[in-house]
């Protein structure tokens, strides 16, 4: 935990325990702000970008001597956003607003904004997860991303429906947003750590756009997930992130996996065990385990099993990654998706900035 101050009368830097990031965590955010940190800004919006991955604002201060200052101001996405109840009317240009949030490392003026206090003393919680700062009068608390497991069940179902992400429930990739996870821990090998070493976070984040993410990383995000079954057996699992679709063929006798050229999802493989999925997926070309940058190669197996329970409350997931030019031994990551009646995928429509 660290504590600075920068001199201004509307520039305050405060100690904040550490959070986790609740929803964000993704695209540009790696390597730029400061997570063991908060900083609170006062200043008048000049600039609203309300859409997918992030949404940016630029907040002008003017401090002491008449001098303003643009900050670029980074936030959760337009979709997390929207189920949180917060709406593209709810900020608005000429407003005179307060942030609170996480600060640069580097030089430039930017910071990961996490409260935001409207002039008629509302404040905006921009993430899931977040305790009000300054007012008794929030917006943001109420969200399906918050909604705790078992409040529905339906075991008639089975796999095929919209599966919700559970903030409180474990982090497939816990580098990702716990920046105090030690990396180290994976069994990688010498050439996969010397490869992690010499990555930069900042200038060769692979999500820092709207390009979609490959398998495995595509299966950490924060939004819903939905299982159809298509004409003729095979199944589709359509992810709200960047809109993507993966199909999982299932007849093992027609498939011609010998003939698919390597991509960023790979090629998947289903076969049924009772009630739940079990997905085998190869010829992966997605060079990355994870978007913190441990590198992943061709030779990539990786097993999913998808497994409804048995009150059709929650979606237990387990993945395997099998990949002998990155990991010493097989590694295990488990997480889950719960059942929330209503919940549909929205159109991502991601847009670059």
């Amino acid at each position: 935990m660290k504590s600075k101050r920068l001199r201004g009368p509307s520039i305050l830097l405060a100690a904040l325990l550490l959070a986790p990031l609740g929803a964000s965590g993704h695209h540009s955010f790696f390597g730029r702000f400061d997570r063991q940190s908060m900083m609170e800004i006062e200043g008048e919006l000049t600039e609203l970008l309300w859409r997918n991955p992030h949404t940016y604002l630029t907040l002008r201060t003017i401090d002491a001597n008449g001098t303003a200052t643009d900050w670029e101001v980074e936030t959760s996405s337009l979709s997390v956003l929207k189920r949180q109840g917060l709406v593209e009317g709810t900020l608005k240009l000429g407003d005179r607003i307060k942030i609170a949030g996480f600060p640069p490392v580097g030089a430039k003026r930017e910071i990961y904004v996490r409260h935001v206090l409207l002039p008629d003393g509302r404040e905006l919680l921009m993430d899931t997860g977040l305790t009000p700062r300054w007012s008794s009068r929030a917006l943001g608390e109420a969200s399906v991303l918050s909604i705790s497991e078992g409040d529905a069940s339906r075991p008639d179902l089975g796999l095929f429906r919209v599966w919700s992400f559970v903030r409180r429930g474990p982090r497939l990739f816990p580098e990702v947003v716990d920046p105090t996870f030690d990396v180290q821990s994976y069994p990688m090998t010498a050439a996969a750590r010397a490869a992690l070493a010499a990555y930069d976070i900042v200038s060769q984040n692979p999500t820092a756009n709207c390009a979609p993410k490959g398998m495995p990383t595509i299966m950490e995000q924060p939004y819903p997930i939905e299982f159809v079954a298509l004409d003729g057996g095979d199944i589709e699992l359509r992810i709200e992130e960047y809109d993507l679709e993966r199909i999982i063929h299932m007849d093992k006798a027609t498939v011609t996996r010998e003939l698919t050229e390597p991509s960023s999802l790979g090629f998947s493989l289903g076969a049924w065990d009772g009630s739940a999925l079990v997905v085998t997926t190869t010829r992966v070309s997605w060079p990355y385990f994870s978007q913190i940058g441990i590198p992943q190669s061709e030779d990539v197996r990786i097993v999913e099993r998808f497994a409804p329970s048995g009150d059709g409350s929650r979606l237990d997931y387990r993945m395997t990654v099998t990949d002998p030019a990155t990991f010493t031994e097989p590694v295990t990551l488990s997480t889950y998706w719960i059942w929330i009646p209503g919940v549909e995928l929205l159109p991502y429509q991601c847009t670059e900035r």
